[in-house]
């Protein structure tokens, strides 16, 4: 073509009408595509930004599905959780039915010997030893004399001897008759006799009368007088101005008791702490039933007295299979002291009322089974949170952006809960709270690890929202780098579309004198 010669007008209308032709052709491709910049030509540096800005976007959005994931394996770990806490709610409920079933024993007991005068409110009794004073100065009493002792002088009128309050009055001699007076004030009035014989046995009816009869006892005997209480729990109380003549000095002498501070030590029962009881009327010390059972109350035993004093130890309900013979549960002093060899008997099944309980263990059991299964169940995409997996997420394309959440053992073990065996679990009120503290435990647990996932989950939400709207805002960089505003490419291509029209006329003309060449040489 370079033999062809064209005129410079020629030349320069065709240079414009290819210059049209490719900025139409520019518009058209810009509204084709809708874009302004569709390779590196066209800016390199928009184009370059956009597709590193497209790329971040499209890796982004590839983790999107990880994360996603993540979220249905966090809301079927939530949905296994909130089915095996129903689980558990329905055990407990068993468990409780178990505690309102009566009690599936006789209760084993321990029986004390019959403790002499106990009642519910003085469980120490009689004392064993009454209040004795002895005296060894009187003598053989002289027959010629009233009251005259050989040794340490004789009786005179005016004396006195008190015994415990009452006051004997030694008066003058007398006939015989009526040797022996009380006056309305109480006072007895000892008139001597003519012999000692009796002499000594109106000294003896006095002071036995003043120490309040019974069987109350004044022996006296040569060269000894010796006075008894008659019941265990008196005392002898003496004054008077002829006790030095007897033998004996002013004071009192209380009875004393065996009782006081005897032990009774009870060995852990079941869990429970071991005690020592001390028997008595000292601080802490225990002597009315109702005490004794405030104590009894921490080794979950109780106790009864009957009329005849017996004391009976018996389980309580929570306690009711445990058998009181095995191992040494009671000792201390007062085992074979007051209490006596206790007798014990170990508890019986109640037939009726163990069959109802081991149909609530099976019951029990069939819910353990079926928290195992859905525990193993609770999985997604081969996760499952409630059987130990982890789940790793990664939200950003450098991997530097993650979550670990590791998962947990929620199956019956994993909760601390097991099946149970009939004849050893509900057989009584204590090994039934035994399961339903494990339970409890086992709420815990699911409840705590249900927070925790829930915060997991609110986590990876909130990545993938922020991912899906971090995608967004690189798209819309890249679209604000590479497209094209349509309406402008629109209005260009019509112009390019005139000037297009205009170029071509203005070439038809600039050939018109080469045409007008042409006719000449026609």
């Amino acid at each position: 073509m370079s033999d062809i010669v064209l005129s410079s007008s020629v030349r320069q209308n065709l240079l414009s009408l290819q210059s049209t032709a490719e900025l139409l052709s520019t518009t058209q491709t810009r509204l084709a595509t809708g874009k302004k910049v569709n390779t590196a030509l066209d800016n390199p540096t928009n184009y370059f930004t956009a597709a590193g800005l497209d790329a971040r976007a499209s890796d982004i959005n590839n983790l999107l599905d990880g994360i996603g994931n993540g979220v249905q394996v966090l809301q079927a770990a939530n949905t296994g959780i909130t089915s095996l806490q129903k689980l558990v709610d329905s055990a407990k409920s068993i468990a409780n039915q178990a505690l309102q079933t009566p009690v599936g024993y006789t209760k084993s007991s321990a029986t004390s010997s019959a403790i002499a005068g106990a009642t519910a409110s003085n469980l120490l009794g009689t004392p064993d030893t009454a209040a004795t004073l002895t005296g060894t100065a009187v003598a053989t009493l002289a027959a010629s004399s009233a009251l005259t002792a050989a040794a340490g002088g004789g009786f005179v009128a005016g004396d006195t001897i008190i015994v415990n309050g009452t006051t004997i009055n030694i008066t003058a001699a007398g006939t015989g008759v009526n040797a022996l007076t009380t006056d309305p004030d109480g006072t007895i009035n000892l008139n001597t006799t003519a012999t000692a014989a009796a002499d000594t046995d109106d000294l003896t009816t006095a002071i036995t009368t003043a120490l309040g009869g019974g069987t109350a006892t004044a022996a006296i005997a040569t060269n000894q007088v010796t006075l008894t209480a008659g019941n265990a729990s008196d005392s002898i109380t003496l004054g008077g101005t002829a006790l030095a003549k007897i033998g004996l000095t002013a004071g009192t002498t209380a009875p004393t008791s065996s009782h006081e501070a005897e032990t009774l030590t009870i060995a852990a029962i079941d869990g429970s702490p071991a005690q020592t009881i001390t028997f008595g009327t000292g601080t802490d010390q225990v002597n009315t039933l109702d005490g004794l059972n405030a104590k009894l109350a921490k080794s979950n035993l109780q106790a009864s007295i009957s009329s005849t004093g017996v004391l009976t130890f018996t389980t309580s309900n929570d306690e009711a299979s445990f058998d009181l013979s095995s191992g040494s549960i009671f000792g201390g002093t007062a085992v074979s002291g007051f209490l006596g060899s206790l007798t014990i008997a170990g508890p019986a099944e109640d037939v009726n009322s163990q069959n109802t309980r081991a149909s609530l263990v099976n019951q029990y059991n069939t819910v353990i089974d079926q928290i195992r299964t859905t525990a193993q169940d609770s999985s997604f995409n081969g996760v499952n949170l409630l059987n130990g997996d982890q789940l790793k997420l990664t939200f950003n394309e450098t991997g530097k952006s993650t979550l670990n959440i590791t998962g947990v053992l929620f199956n019956p073990e994993g909760l601390g809960l097991s099946s149970l065996t009939k004849g050893a679990d509900f057989v009584d009120n204590a090994s039934t709270n035994k399961v339903l503290t494990s339970l409890n435990d086992a709420s815990t647990s699911l409840r705590s690890q249900a927070s925790a996932f829930g915060s997991n989950l609110s986590v990876v939400q909130i990545r993938q929202d922020f991912s899906k709207n971090l995608i967004n805002v690189l798209q819309t960089g890249s679209a604000n780098l590479t497209l094209a505003d349509t309406n402008e490419e629109a209005a260009n291509s019509q112009a390019l579309s005139t000037r297009q029209s205009i170029a071509v006329s203005a070439l038809a003309l600039a050939n018109q004198s080469q045409q007008s060449v042409l006719q000449l040489l026609r």
